[in-house]
Formats: structure tokens, sequence, C-alpha cells
């Protein structure tokens, strides 16, 4: 399904839109195989990795964070729904970004089996999570990006949430 130049240019385009990523072991009982935050930073586990995918979700959750809150982000990530959403809007326009499949992102195995439906979903323009990313000024749902001669999603206005909303 993915090969290790799709985890490379993934691993780059972490990197450059400024979030931090290192390699190194991760533990068995991680909640994505080969995938762990420490201190805002995503671990990742090449050995363990099941795919690509899974890294630019994590990254999704990070990027739609508060930037006080990314850095705090330790272990396993709970996210309301509404961040949840936006985490799987945001890796949908991230892996159109690097060229990954969706199919890599939206894997048989990812999203507690809902992997399918998503890929199924986004494929036919139905995508989940864009009103969050507009809420947090990181995107826009086609009307408002015509009323503002802005292109709409996937097209990102910026790749990190610079600040919450109601902060």
């Amino acid at each position: 399904m993915f090969n290790e130049r799709d985890t490379d240019a993934v691993v780059q385009f972490v990197r450059h839109i400024g979030l931090g990523l290192v390699r190194a072991t991760v533990s068995e009982d991680a909640f994505l195989p080969g995938l762990a935050l420490r201190g805002g930073v995503i671990v990742l586990d090449d050995t363990r990795l099941r795919s690509p995918g899974d890294i630019l979700h994590e990254a999704g959750h990070l990027a739609v964070m508060a930037p006080v809150r990314r850095g705090q982000c330790d272990g396993r990530l709970v996210p309301d729904g509404g961040e949840e959403l936006g985490a799987i809007a945001w890796s949908y326009a991230a892996a159109l970004q690097v060229g990954l499949a969706p199919a890599a992102l939206f894997h048989d195995e990812g999203y507690r089996g809902d992997g399918v439906a998503l890929r199924d979903n986004f494929s036919q323009g139905r995508y989940l999570g864009v009103p969050y990313l507009q809420w947090l000024g990181m995107s826009l749902e086609p009307a408002a990006a015509a009323r503002q001669g802005l292109r709409p999603y996937p097209h990102m206005l910026r790749w990190l949430c610079e600040r919450h909303p109601v902060a």
C-alpha cells in the first residue's frame, strides 16, 4: 500500500509546516502502531508504523489545536468530536498536498474500522470536518470561499491553528 518514500514525504511535510517529529522506538501499547506523542512532538517508529497516513492523522490533531495546548500533548489524545473531524479533514488535505493516496490515509484497518467509509465520503466530495477548519480560520467551505474569492477546501489557508477562536 505504501513505501518508504511515502513515509519520508509525510515526515518532510510535517516538519516543514512546523510540527516536531522524531524517529525513535515506540512501545507496543501505543494508540496507533509506531506513533506516540511526547511534549507535542510526534514520535515515529518506522518498524511498527502501519501507514504513513497515520502520521498525518496524528499531525492533524496537533495542527488543529491552539499552540499552547499542542506543546503539552503527551500520550493519547482525547479530542472532542469537532476536533476529531477537523483532524480527519486536515489529514486528507495534507495527504493531497504530499501526494499520498487516500487509501494510505483512510486504510481499511484505520479509524476504528471506518477507514473505507471515510475514503468513500472524501472521494465523493463529502468532506467531514471542514466547518471546524473554517471556524479555526484554516480552510473555507465552498460558499465562504466564493464570497471571499478564495479557493475552497481541500485548499488550506494555513496548516497550523494559530489560536483557538474562543481562547
